[in-house]
């Protein structure tokens, strides 16, 4: 299984559209702030240094019964759903939309460590509206979306120190926002060695065509993105690696005609690098939340891959 040879080319091309961003280099620090159990995993409440503007809240879950072992980690990312009191508890907690037990829950029960932060705007950063924060970034040269996925990216370094870490076996998730989070930070950071995305995998230029741009919020638009990427576009840089989408037919944020272009597209690129079987789209008769049947196979993808 082979990248295309252009494909750090690419990554650098996508990533200079996200804004000024803070230097990738500058250390990462971190604190831990509490530790408790919850049943059969420990919460890790941390506060990390990810990007030198603001303290980055973050929740970092184990198995108790691993103890220190390095194991693989998954790097969850968490939704939107206009609830920026929710962001990293979505992990503890669940919310409308995902099945129940939460993720947290069911991920430590598989024997994987799970990290996820509050993104900007959400849980312990909230304070300033989405619209007030993505307006001051424009006028610095920032962009909201490149400095949410910078601090994603920068949770892999975080990753990268713990010692209790399986290293070459970080995969990452999520719902809506947090599918997005999770198929764009797949493709610009190769770390990531397994990507499934949940209910937002959207072909820009179908989501056009459906009058479907209100679905997201600013934080979503990147300046001159469609001049130089599609969706899948973006997605062919996560091949060769394990990449499972599942997508709702009737979510106005995933139109079909989209899902049909990026599945044969995005297939092209995996049967190139050799890896056909490492990508899988999957539809279901539903709308924007995740089934019963989604979280099996979001279940049985890991145990194969990561």
């Amino acid at each position: 299984m082979n990248e295309r040879p252009d494909a750090d080319t690419m990554r650098a091309k996508l990533y200079a559209l996200l804004g000024d961003l803070p230097p990738r280099d500058r250390p990462i620090g971190s604190r831990v702030i509490e530790k408790r159990q919850m049943g059969d995993f420990e919460v890790e409440t941390l506060l990390l240094d990810l990007n030198g503007i603001e303290p980055v809240p973050a929740y970092f879950l184990s198995p108790i019964r691993a103890g220190s072992r390095p194991l693989p980690v998954v790097l969850y990312n968490h939704a939107h759903g206009q609830d920026y009191n929710l962001g990293k508890e979505e992990l503890i907690r669940g919310r409308e939309g995902l099945q129940n037990p939460p993720y947290g829950q069911v991920l430590t029960a598989a024997g994987y460590r799970v990290l996820c932060i509050d993104q900007w705007v959400f849980g312990q950063r909230r304070g300033r509206t989405e619209s007030e924060l993505s307006k001051e970034m424009l006028w610095r040269g920032q962009v909201l979306w490149g400095m949410m996925v910078y601090d994603t990216m920068r949770a892999v370094d975080y990753i990268e120190t713990r010692l209790d870490a399986e290293m070459g076996r970080i995969a990452t998730m999520g719902l809506s926002m947090g599918s997005t989070m999770s198929w764009w930070s797949a493709a610009l950071e190769p770390r990531i060695k397994v990507c499934i995305d949940m209910c937002c995998m959207t072909d820009f230029q179908a989501l056009i065509e459906a009058r479907g741009l209100d679905g997201h919020g600013d934080y979503y638009y990147v300046p001159g993105l469609l001049k130089h990427f599609s969706t899948s576009d973006i997605n062919a840089l996560i091949a060769p690696r394990p990449h499972l989408s599942l997508a709702g037919i009737y979510d106005p944020l995933t139109p079909p005609s989209g899902l049909d272009r990026i599945d044969k597209e995005v297939s092209r690129a995996y049967v190139a690098a050799g890896a056909s079987r490492a990508w899988r789209m999957l539809r279901y008769n539903v709308g924007h939340f995740e089934t019963a049947a989604m979280r099996a196979e979001v279940l049985a993808f890991l145990r194969e891959w990561l």
